[in-house]
């Protein structure tokens, strides 16, 4: 039996999608894991499903508020006594024509998507820091890499997190904390079915070389990987998980096509 202190992991928007499934992977492999969520109701019910009283704590909180952050951490140092990833996936949509977007929907989406993993990794980089290192990574957007309509507010805030991503990397390296991104393309999540019809799925389909939307799990591996030790020299990186689609440019249902008939 192994004598070191079992690794500890905080996911936020850990209570459904890509947040969740990275918290079942790391659950997987033995880490005590911290689920942060603004929806108490569905976090519960998460929490209960899970049944890992002993590995596992439900947080209620906004990442945008610093306070409440700052009690999160407090919490996971509580529980655990240590702290070696942080996934910032906590992250709000809204998407509006860029007429429409009032200054209120900007501000919203800035301060959960951009402020919200700057305020997390500022709090838990002392945890982890005293935990002898760890990784961090934020959970960023194609949409942050290439525009697209009604993602105004949604896009600049995920291609910020990307540099903030870079300038976390840079700075904490002295820590001992390495920082990386993920960035999703279209993803089977919950959000995903209730809003992409027909149609939307098609025009995905067509521009994606890999010609399907990801799985959470496919994610929360690449998110995995990342936090762990076998990505032990790879900081201030963006991987897109993404089937190609930011590597795509025009035509390629055509170029398909040709290719079978060729």
């Amino acid at each position: 039996m192994s004598n070191a202190p079992q690794k500890a992991a905080l996911v936020t928007g850990a209570a459904r999608g890509i947040g969740l499934a990275t918290a079942k992977r790391f659950l997987a492999d033995g880490w005590h894991v911290a689920l942060l969520d603004i929806d108490g109701d569905n976090l519960a019910r998460t929490y209960a499903a899970l049944a890992k009283p002993e590995t596992t704590v439900a947080i209620v909180c906004d990442v945008a508020d610093p306070a409440g952050v700052g009690r999160a951490i407090e919490t996971v140092a509580e529980k655990f006594g240590r702290l070696d990833a942080l996934v910032n996936n906590a992250g709000i949509a809204i998407f509006k024509p860029i007429l429409d977007v009032s200054y209120e929907d900007w501000s919203r989406v800035l301060a959960v998507n951009l402020s919200g993993p700057f305020l997390c990794a500022q709090a838990a980089a002392p945890l982890m820091r005293d935990s002898g290192g760890g990784s961090i990574v934020n959970i960023t957007s194609i949409s942050g890499l290439r525009a697209s309509t009604l993602r105004t507010a949604y896009g600049t805030s995920k291609a910020g997190l990307a540099h903030l991503t870079k300038q976390q990397a840079v700075e904490l390296a002295a820590l001992g904390i390495r920082v990386n991104a993920v960035a999703p393309g279209p993803v089977d999540t919950a959000m995903a079915k209730a809003v992409h019809t027909p149609e939307i799925r098609q025009d995905y389909h067509d521009h994606m070389p890999l010609n399907r939307y990801g799985l959470e799990e496919e994610l929360a591996e690449a998110i995995y990987f990342l936090s762990s030790e076998r990505a032990s020299y790879i900081t201030g990186q963006t991987l897109a998980v993404d089937g190609g689609f930011e590597a795509t440019g025009i035509g390629l249902p055509t170029l398909r096509n040709e290719g079978r008939n060729g």
